[in-house]
C-alpha cells in the first residue's frame, strides 16, 4: 500500500488569500500551494495592499483590515483564471481603480461571464483590448454601494459565483446567485465560517446562494486554516495507481462533496474507493482516500455530474483509454475555456497516440484497449494535460513523449517526483516524458 500527500487545494487557497486580508485581526494560512496559480493571487493581493508575511514554506500570516488603494501597475494574473475572475469581483466591490491582465493563454479565456453581471451592479469596467477578454480596466467608484443583483448563470461557475459574492460583500449590496447545478461551494463555506451573512437554499432543481449585508456590521473573523490537499491533483496519482494495479492512500485531502465526483465515477467503474473523514478546516471536510485496484468497466459522465469533476476529466480520459469498452463524457463544453481547449487537445492527443476517440461539441467518446500507444503529446502548456498524459506515458509498453512537462508547476510542482515514487521508471518501457 503506497501513501502520498498532494499540494493544498488551489480553490480553497485562492479564496482564503483574498478573504483573510478583509478580516479583522491576524489570519494564519498553512498549506498554501507553491504552484504558479496560487502565487498569482498572492502577488495580486500584495499589489492591492495585503500584508502577507511568510512563516515558513507554505505558511502565511495575514494582517486583516485591508485598506485597498488602486495598484500603481496592472495586476498580472499570469495563467490563473481564478485569480482574474475573483479579483474582478473584489475590485468592483471595493470601488478602487485598477487593471487586470494575464499571459497569452489567460487573455484567450472568457471574462464576459463575470464582467457583465458586475457591470449590471454598477461597476465601471471596460475592456482594453478584444471585448470579452483581458485586459480589463476598473475606473473606480467615487461613492455609494453597488446595485443588488439576482443572477441566473447559463453555466454554473464557482468562479463567477465567488466574484459576485465578493462584490456584494465589499460593495455593501445583496447578491443572489441561482444555479441549476451546484458548483463548488468553497466561497460560501469560508464566508459563512468567517461570519458573513451568507445563506444557501437547495431545492431539487436549483441552488440559491444569497449574501445580504444590509444591517450586518460585524467584521469578518480571521482564519486559522490548514488548507486540505487538492483532490484534483490527487486524481492523476489515483489514475496511475489504478492503471498499474496498485493500492494507494492519499492522506490529508479535501473531501468537500462538491468536489468528489471523481470518486463516484471510480466506484461506478468497479474500483474500491474508501474515504475516511478525519476533520474539518473552516467548514471544509478533509480526510484520507484509499483506492484499491480492480478490473474496471467503462463509465459515463452525464452533464449533471460535470461541475463536481470538471478538473478531473483529463485524468479520467486517459483512464478510459486503457479500459475495454466505450466511455462517454457529456456536458463538458466548459473545458474548452480552460488553460487550453482541454476537450479538443485531449481528443487530438488520444487520436495521435492510437486511441479510438471521437470528439463531440461538449464531450468525448473513448473506446479503450490494451494496444500499445506511441507518439508525441501536445499539452498547450496545460498542467492537467501534462499530468494526465504523463501518467499514460509511464505505463509499460508505451512510447510516449510529453511536451512542456514543466507545465505541472502551475498546480503540482512535485508531481514528477510523486509519480516516480508511485510508478518507478524502471517499470516503464519506452520513452519517458521529456523532463
Amino acid at each position: 500500500m503506497t501513501r502520498c500527500r498532494v499540494p493544498g487545494d488551489k480553490s480553497i487557497a485562492h479564496r482564503a488569500l483574498i478573504l483573510a486580508p478583509l478580516a479583522s485581526g491576524r489570519s494564519i494560512l498553512r498549506g498554501i500551494p507553491t504552484g504558479r496559480d496560487v502565487q498569482s493571487t498572492v502577488h495580486a493581493m500584495r499589489a492591492l495592499g495585503a500584508d502577507f508575511r511568510s512563516q515558513g514554506e507554505g505558511v502565511l500570516a495575514v494582517e486583516g483590515g485591508l485598506e485597498a488603494t488602486g495598484p500603481s501597475a496592472p495586476i498580472d494574473c499570469d495563467k490563473s483564471g481564478t485569480t482574474a475572475r475573483l479579483l474582478a469581483g473584489l475590485l468592483a466591490g471595493l470601488g478602487v481603480p485598477g487593471e487586470l491582465d494575464g499571459d497569452e493563454s489567460l487573455r484567450r479565456r472568457p471574462m464576459d461571464r463575470v464582467v457583465y453581471p458586475l457591470q449590471a451592479m454598477g461597476a465601471p469596467i471596460r475592456y482594453l483590448g478584444e471585448r470579452g477578454t483581458l485586459p480589463i480596466r476598473f475606473d473606480g467608484r467615487a461613492s455609494g454601494a453597488l446595485r443588488p443583483l439576482r443572477h441566473v448563470p447559463r453555466i454554473s461557475s464557482a468562479q463567477v459565483k465567488s466574484a459576485l459574492l465578493l462584490a456584494g460583500l465589499t460593495g455593501g449590496t445583496r447578491v443572489d446567485v441561482i444555479e441549476s447545478q451546484q458548483s463548488r461551494d468553497h466561497s460560501e463555506r469560508l464566508l459563512s465560517w468567517m461570519g458573513a451573512p451568507v445563506e444557501v437554499d437547495t431545492k431539487e432543481d436549483r441552488v440559491r446562494v444569497s449574501l445580504d449585508p444590509e444591517g450586518w456590521h460585524r467584521p469578518l473573523r480571521p482564519l486559522d486554516l490548514d488548507v486540505p490537499g487538492d483532490l484534483s491533483s490527487a486524481a492523476f496519482l489515483i489514475v496511475a495507481a489504478l492503471l498499474t494495479g496498485r493500492d494507494l492512500v492519499v492522506e490529508g485531502v479535501g473531501l468537500n462533496p462538491t468536489r468528489t465526483g471523481l470518486l463516484d465515477i471510480l466506484r461506478s467503474m468497479g474500483a474500491g474507493v474508501h474515504t475516511e473523514l478525519e476533520g474539518s478546516a473552516a467548514s471544509e471536510p478533509w480526510g484520507s482516500v484509499r483506492v484499491e485496484a480492480a478490473d474496471l468497466r467503462p463509465f459515463r459522465i452525464a452533464p449533471a455530474m460535470v461541475p463536481r469533476l470538471l478538473d478531473e476529466i483529463p485524468a479520467l480520459a486517459v483512464l478510459a483509454a486503457r479500459i475495454p469498452g466505450t466511455s462517454m463524457i457529456e456536458g463538458a463544453a466548459e473545458l474548452r475555456h480552460k488553460e487550453s481547449d482541454r476537450l479538443g487537445l485531449t481528443a487530438r492527443n488520444l487520436d495521435r497516440l492510437g486511441v479510438d476517440c471521437d470528439e463531440t461539441p461538449d464531450g468525448l467518446r473513448i473506446r479503450g484497449s490494451a494496444t500499445p500507444l506511441s507518439g508525441l503529446v501536445e499539452t498547450g502548456g496545460d498542467h492537467r494535460l501534462a499530468m494526465a498524459f504523463g501518467v499514460l506515458a509511464r505505463l509499460p509498453g508505451m512510447e510516449i513523449a510529453v511536451q512542456e512537462p514543466e507545465a505541472v508547476e502551475v498546480s503540482f510542482p512535485g508531481f514528477w517526483d510523486e509519480l516516480d515514487a508511485l510508478v518507478p521508471r524502471s517499470e516503464a518501457i519506452g520513452r519517458r516524458p521529456t523532463r
